[in-house]
């Protein structure tokens, strides 16, 4: 996370702390630095800390060793003495040690210089925003202490540029501009630096989007859409195009995926739009939380599912997407199939796209309880309370799950009739064969 949201008089005691490492307490003062300010974020206090009179330990000046007038008379005196020879590759190394600090404290001068320099901008942006307050508040929220405290951004000599664009975070001489008028543009994995006449600019991008969205409508094959959008998705990346039109990228070919099951772009559109969420853009995050749980759910991550869903806000909590990935999970918790099977059918938005991955798994679950509790179960009550298509989508689920033991296996399929005390003994196996372990391609 950058170090922006950091408050300025907290930047300029690092770029003080860096100023003053060396090469004999850099490691030493750096784990101290990032515990200092860890506590400090833990306990909410980094904007009211007086940053200018916390001193780290490790940079304290080091006592120098006391020693005997008869002690060093007596080292003096020694017989086994370094010879001159030795004494002189002794101060060889410690003039390259010399030389070696300097260099390092050069780069640390170069890295607090560069603090010093962002603090600036950041005073410039304050400067026009709102009142302390309410920044207050933001900063205490989505500051992070575990940072690497050497990157930082590279700003302008002159502290701006009248040709920044506002849809890039940390503009600088470094950022891309894309040149390229091509609305189309196939996917290429970079090998070497982007190049601007091969990189759209955001005028651009924004009327390709258009375009893939028509073409979708149109029923255009994937695959020539997937390709499209991850160079689209690309070409945002490398111009650093961060604000809502990026997320409505992500969010647009993440439900694309979900519609044909190719859950390896919809977990890297899924990882983006986390980041690009807890940046402040705004999106549909209480949809894709509502999906986050369900994914959760598929892969059965019971302590990541519990840590996420305690970190849910009341308004996220209170959206109706939100409400029924809640929901399934409750039923699931619970062995209630009957109720799980009612949120399948009633599932908002896309859920079901991502409930259809484990869904057969839970009508197995589903049906080895039922087989326990009947003796006979016909096939249409099945096929109603575990929300089939339809009685021959039933017959093909026990049958390639070696469940079709029926007592009139001659009938129709409407008045077939399993034999429950068969079907049970199989099932156990079948179960842990099937599913002992999920493996999601691309999952976060």
């Amino acid at each position: 996370m950058s170090t922006e949201s950091w408050p300025p008089q907290l930047k300029e005691w690092v770029a003080s702390c860096l100023g003053q490492m060396t090469d004999g307490n850099r490691e030493e003062a750096q784990a101290e630095l990032r515990q200092v300010i860890s506590d400090a974020y833990s306990s909410k206090t980094l904007w009211t800390t007086d940053w200018a009179g916390v001193q780290l330990k490790s940079l304290l000046p080091k006592p120098m060793p006391i020693m005997s007038n008869h002690s060093f008379k007596r080292k003096l005196d020694s017989p086994t003495g370094q010879s001159k020879k030795a004494k002189k590759h002794q101060a060889n190394k410690y003039a390259a040690a010399l030389a070696l600090d300097v260099g390092d404290r050069a780069a640390l001068n170069r890295r607090a210089e560069r603090f010093r320099r962002e603090h600036e901008l950041e005073k410039q942006k304050q400067t026009g925003g709102g009142g302390q307050a309410s920044s207050l508040r933001t900063h205490q929220r989505s500051a992070h202490p575990f940072v690497n405290l050497s990157r930082s951004a590279t700003p302008f000599a002159n502290g701006d540029d009248p040709e920044a664009n506002p849809n890039v975070p940390n503009w600088d001489q470094h950022t891309i501009v894309g040149t390229s008028q091509e609305i189309f543009k196939d996917y290429l994995r970079l090998t070497s630096d982007p190049k601007p006449d091969q990189i759209r600019p955001y005028h651009v991008l924004q009327q390709t989007l258009t375009e893939l969205k028509k073409r979708w409508r149109e029923k255009v094959p994937y695959n020539w859409i997937c390709s499209q959008f991850k160079s689209l998705r690309q070409d945002l990346t490398v111009q650093r195009i961060k604000n809502d039109f990026t997320v409505a990228v992500y969010e647009i070919h993440a439900r694309m995926a979900l519609e044909v099951a190719d859950m390896v772009e919809y977990n890297q559109c899924q990882s983006s739009l986390k980041s690009l969420y807890e940046l402040g853009i705004p999106g549909n995050v209480e949809e894709f939380t509502a999906y986050r749980i369900l994914l959760l759910l598929h892969g059965r991550n019971r302590s990541e599912l519990n840590l996420y869903v305690s970190q849910l806000t009341s308004k996220q909590k209170a959206s109706p997407a939100v409400k029924h990935a809640l929901a399934v999970q409750r039923a699931l918790a619970l062995g209630n199939y009957h109720a799980f099977f009612e949120q399948y059918l009633n599932a908002p938005n896309m859920g079901a796209y991502i409930m259809d991955h484990f869904v057969d798994r839970e009508r197995l679950r589903a049906l080895f309880i039922m087989t326990k509790a009947y003796q006979r179960l016909n096939l249409a009550f099945i096929h109603q309370e575990l929300a089939f298509d339809s009685l021959n989508h039933v017959r093909e689920f026990l049958m390639s799950h070696r469940a079709a033991h029926f007592v009139n296996p001659n009938s129709p399929d409407a008045e077939k009739i399993l034999d429950c005390k068969a079907v049970s003994t199989e099932l156990p196996a079948v179960l842990e064969e099937k599913y002992r372990k999920v493996q999601i391609k691309g999952a976060i």
